[in-house]
Parts: C-alpha cells; sequence; structure tokens
C-alpha cells in the first residue's frame, strides 16, 4: 500500500462517504472508489462495511489509519521544511566582521533578517581583518566583513559601502564649530592615532603625509570604536572609519569630514570554492538595504552626531 492509497483510505475514514473524500482530494468519486476495490484486494481483508450509504471502517483499517499518523506526520514536517528552505526562514548562517562593521551596519542587517525568520540560527563573531580572511578561507564563516581588501585567491568580495573617514570630537574641543577638520587642524592638538601596520592607520598616516602635516598622535590605539570612545572622554581628536562614530548614537561626539578625503570600503567577502546558500544570499540584502540607508544619512556636510 503506497502513501496516495493510504491519503484515500485516511479520507474515506473521516468523512465516511466517498464523494466527500473525493472532493478534499480533488479526484472524481470513481477514482476513490476503485482505489479501495484496489486496497481491499492487495490487503486481502475487508476496509469498510456500507451502511445506509455511508463508509464505517473496519478495526482492520482503523488499525491502518492510526499506524499511518506518524509517517503523514512526518510527511507534513517534511514539506513545512522545504517551505521554510524555499522561503529562507530557518537554516544555519555564520558571519564573522571586522569591529567597525560588527557594531555598525552588521546588527541593524541581522535584526531585520531574523525578525522575517525566527527558526534561523547564527552564529557571528567579531574579529581583526587577517582572521576574517581565515575565517572565510577555512569556512568556518559563510560570509566576512571588512573595512579595505587586498586580493586573496578563493575569496569573492563585493563593495557594500564606500565612505570617507570622519573626524570625531568632545563637543567642547576647540575644532568643533569647524565644518570640515584637515590634518593641519590637528597640528599640536591632543590627537588619538590608529596603531601603525593596521590598515587604516596607514591609510591615515598617508592622508597626513599628502597634506604635509605632521602625524603626532598623543594615545595610538588598534581599533576605531576605542578611539571613538576616547574622544567622547575628552582625550582628544581622531580620524576614524564612517561606522564607528554611530555606535550607541555617537556617544556625544561630534563627527566632521576629515581632508584630505580617505576612504573607507566596506566590503561582503565569501568563498569561491561553494556557492553561497540562499540565506547568505537573503543577509547580504538586508545588508545593502543597511548600506543604502547609510549612504542616505551619512554626515557628508552634517553637523556631527550630535545632530543626527
Amino acid at each position: 500500500m503506497n502513501l496516495r492509497q493510504l491519503e484515500i483510505l485516511r479520507a474515506v475514514i473521516r468523512h465516511r462517504t466517498t464523494v466527500a473524500a473525493a472532493d478534499e482530494l480533488a479526484l472524481s468519486q470513481p477514482a476513490v472508489s476503485n482505489a479501495l476495490k484496489i486496497m481491499e484486494a492487495q490487503a486481502g481483508f475487508a476496509l469498510f462495511e456500507r451502511v445506509n450509504n455511508r463508509l464505517f471502517p473496519t478495526a482492520e483499517a482503523m488499525a491502518l489509519y492510526k499506524e499511518s499518523e506518524a509517517i503523514f506526520a512526518l510527511h507534513a514536517k517534511l514539506e513545512n521544511r522545504v517551505r521554510d528552505l524555499r522561503e529562507n526562514r530557518s537554516g544555519h548562517l555564520a558571519i564573522v566582521a571586522t569591529p567597525p562593521l560588527a557594531y555598525s551596519i552588521i546588527p541593524s542587517a541581522l535584526s531585520g533578517f531574523l525578525r522575517r525568520r525566527p527558526e534561523t540560527r547564527v552564529f557571528f563573531d567579531v574579529r581583526r581583518y587577517e582572521g576574517i580572511i581565515e575565517g572565510v578561507l577555512s569556512r568556518v564563516a559563510e560570509l566576512g566583513f571588512a573595512l579595505g581588501l587586498t586580493h586573496h585567491p578563493g575569496i569573492a568580495h563585493e563593495v557594500v559601502h564606500t565612505g570617507e573617514m570622519v573626524c570625531v570630537l568632545p563637543p567642547q574641543h576647540p575644532l568643533a564649530d569647524r565644518p570640515v577638520i584637515s590634518a593641519a587642524d590637528l597640528s599640536g592638538l591632543p590627537f588619538i592615532g590608529l596603531e601603525r601596520g593596521t590598515r587604516l592607520g596607514e591609510a591615515v598616516r598617508d592622508s597626513f603625509a599628502r597634506a604635509g602635516a605632521p602625524f603626532q598622535p598623543t594615545v595610538e590605539v588598534r581599533y576605531c570604536n576605542t578611539a571613538c570612545v576616547l574622544a567622547a572622554a575628552g582625550v582628544g581628536a581622531a580620524v576614524v572609519d564612517p561606522f564607528s562614530p554611530r555606535q550607541n548614537g555617537g556617544s556625544g561626539l561630534v563627527v566632521r569630514p576629515f581632508a584630505p578625503t580617505t576612504h573607507a570600503v566596506a566590503y561582503m567577502l565569501w568563498s569561491e570554492a561553494e556557492p553561497l546558500s540562499r540565506l547568505a544570499k537573503a543577509f547580504l540584502n538586508e545588508v545593502r538595504k543597511e548600506s543604502a540607508l547609510l549612504e542616505r544619512t551619512a554626515p557628508h556636510q552634517q553637523h556631527g552626531a550630535e545632530s543626527d
């Protein structure tokens, strides 16, 4: 007895007539009647007794009905699983990101992504750039997000956002009223620099060199979010990526465009070894949406985070 026959048997037991069972299964009444005859012939015993034009299941038929419950429950579960996969509503996704993106654009994208997919489970880790590359190549993570990129064999990428480095200052800073802050403006003032040898640290040093301004940090840090925390505490000004000042609403920082222009490009990375899963593609779409929103609200010539 195959699954379709069991389905017919169960429908007839529920409705007690072949006409109603046929309507439920979108079959003709003769097709249902013929199926019952075939099932009884195969089984070697009666499945129904006819009383006043209604069909009453025999004890044997009811035994088959009860035994088949588990089969149809599993079938329904499988159908739901297929639907969830088709609609990207369940599964597992692993992502890694460098701090500027991990604490800015990724949380908002992740919130919207999971709100529509409550059955999805996500692994999310924050790493340095080298850890992002290693995680993607080793397939520990399906997606990586980083600022800046050099060529790495086996890694595909897409630009998610192109922004510019900005200057952050405490509200009481003497340069806070200026619409744009240059490298020369920062000369002789307390300054928080990014660590030498880091991608953004070298980019800022190069900008100071292009402007002919001395690069003399009072404090040197590895991460832009650390520089923002120190700037908010009044330690000095800092030049950071455009994402980090947005953490926790800017924490009272004044954010100004920085000159000379220093690009900060955010990339999405994934392995070329395997095609992206449907979940990964759906998450990338969420990140693209957040990037577009960030572009519309970027502080190009605004008065900083306090007016966002």
